[in-house]
């Protein structure tokens, strides 16, 4: 079991708290993402996962790959998500 999960935090989350739930099902559509391709290093690369006015911001410890950035901008895309591809990455 990998017990050390990202932070999910959101601009107005104490206001808008349906913000951080939403950020819980992309970081759990992500992790499906790459499990199914066999990805089983992905969770350990990033460490924030932020929603800014409808922008994913995702914090990495070491630069994603192209699929694993496709990852969270399928999953932000996805009815799951904000519905948009407002994806930034922050290393």
């Amino acid at each position: 079991m990998f017990l050390d999960h990202p932070t999910i935090t959101a601009t107005n989350s104490m206001t808008e708290p349906d913000r951080i739930e939403r950020l819980t099902r992309i970081y759990g559509y992500a992790m499906a993402l790459a499990d199914a391709a066999g990805n089983s290093r992905f969770v350990e690369k990033f460490t924030q996962l932020h929603d800014h006015k409808g922008t994913l911001i995702v914090f990495w410890v070491d630069a994603p790959d192209e699929a694993e950035r496709g990852y969270f901008v399928k999953a932000w895309a996805s009815k799951a998500g904000d519905g948009s591809t407002n994806v930034e990455h922050e290393v």
